[in-house]
């Protein structure tokens, strides 16, 4: 009874020291607050997904670095407007895309949408999607890629698409760095292969590491507000293009109180910096 109590009692240190150590890495790395000039990819199924990097994007911009946007859909499903087509919802979600990367200061030429129907990705053949990442990223050579969190021992449940998306992307990383794999992109256009070593995952539930937005907080709001056909009303009837304002002005409000009372205004990741070429 008492060997069992201790095996219990080390298994449980174990764990612990796991968890430290995960946390410990995530505090000793590099403050990304302070990069400069470096590439930085984006990759998600949907437009609004990046909602939970936003302000992230924005200082990272600020700051005078490159941020490329990968979107695997075009967002042409998710409307309950039953006057809606799919075909103009992609040209909705397209334009209310660009406008809150605006607000963010990322360039319009740095959005790449691989045209895929919204729901769908898990129908795709996996081998075509895999190929299209690692070609985007041994052409673009990103010093860090955010995405969605595919989980770390377990697989993140997400809805399919994110699922999708999550693992996609980082089968295509872990190619780009072999030469072996899709060859024909170092043959033929000269790509060469190239290791993705940080990694920022967002819709998480593991968290190890958070970014402080407070000074580009109004700047995520802005941006999210033009995603008229997504949230509130307009997601049943569409009323874009233009924001709530009123909605807007509320929520404006609400921030710069919080700021006011020296509250910090934060967005939180799974930081792994790690080469995953295995």
């Amino acid at each position: 009874m008492k060997t069992k109590k201790m095996s219990f009692i080390l298994i449980g240190l174990l764990i612990i020291l796991l968890q430290m150590s995960i946390l410990g890495q995530a505090s000793a790395q590099e403050d990304i607050t302070q990069w400069r000039n470096k590439t930085i990819m984006w990759v998600g199924p949907h437009q609004d997904d990046e909602g939970g990097s936003m302000g992230t994007l924005a200082m990272l911009q600020a700051n005078g670095n490159k941020i490329v946007l990968v979107l695997y859909t075009t967002g042409n499903k998710g409307s309950r407007d039953l006057e809606m087509t799919s075909e103009r919802l992609a040209q909705i979600r397209r334009k209310e895309d660009a406008n809150a990367m605006r607000e963010l200061g990322i360039p319009t030429e740095n959005y790449i949408c691989l045209g895929y129907d919204d729901g769908m990705l898990e129908y795709v053949p996996k081998l075509e999607l895999t190929e299209k990442i690692c070609r985007l990223i041994r052409q673009y050579r990103p010093d860090a890629v955010f995405t969605m969190d595919p989980g770390t021992t377990w697989m993140r449940w997400h809805k399919t698409d994110h699922r999708s998306s999550a693992f996609i992307t980082l089968d295509g990383a872990r190619a780009a760095a072999y030469h072996l794999y899709f060859p024909h992109h170092r043959i033929y256009e000269g790509l060469q292969p190239f290791t993705v070593r940080d990694y920022f995952f967002y819709s998480t539930r593991e968290s190890n590491f958070k970014v402080d937005i407070t000074e580009f907080s109004e700047n995520k709001i802005r941006a999210r507000s033009w995603y008229v056909s997504q949230f509130g009303a307009g997601n049943f009837k569409y009323v874009g293009p233009e924001p709530d304002q009123e909605r807007l002005n509320q929520q404006l409000k609400r921030n710069a109180d919080r700021i006011a009372k020296g509250e910090r205004i934060s967005e939180n990741f799974r930081r792994l910096s790690s080469s995953m070429s295995f």
